[in-house]
C-alpha cells in the first residue's frame, strides 16, 4: 500500500511541477505582450535593469502560482 500512495504522491509532483512551470512561461508571455517593452531584446542587449524586473516579475507570478496550486 505505501508503494501505491509514494507512486501517486511522485506522479502529483510532476505533474504540478509542470503546472507551474506552464503557467510561469504563459505568465511572462502574458506580460511580454502587455508591456510595451522588448523584454528579450533588452535582456541580450544586457540591460540589468530590465533584468531585475523580469526577475521580480517571475518571482511575483511563482508566489501567485504557488498560493492557487496549494504549497
Amino acid at each position: 500500500m505505501d508503494w501505491l500512495k509514494f507512486m501517486y504522491d511522485l506522479i502529483a509532483v510532476f505533474g504540478f511541477s509542470l503546472l507551474g512551470i506552464i503557467l510561469m512561461a504563459l505568465g511572462y508571455k502574458i506580460l511580454d505582450w502587455v508591456v510595451p517593452a522588448d523584454f528579450n531584446k533588452e535582456l541580450e542587449k544586457g540591460n540589468l535593469a530590465v533584468g531585475v524586473v523580469v526577475a521580480g516579475l517571475l518571482i511575483g507570478i511563482a508566489l501567485i502560482i504557488a498560493r492557487v496550486v496549494g504549497v
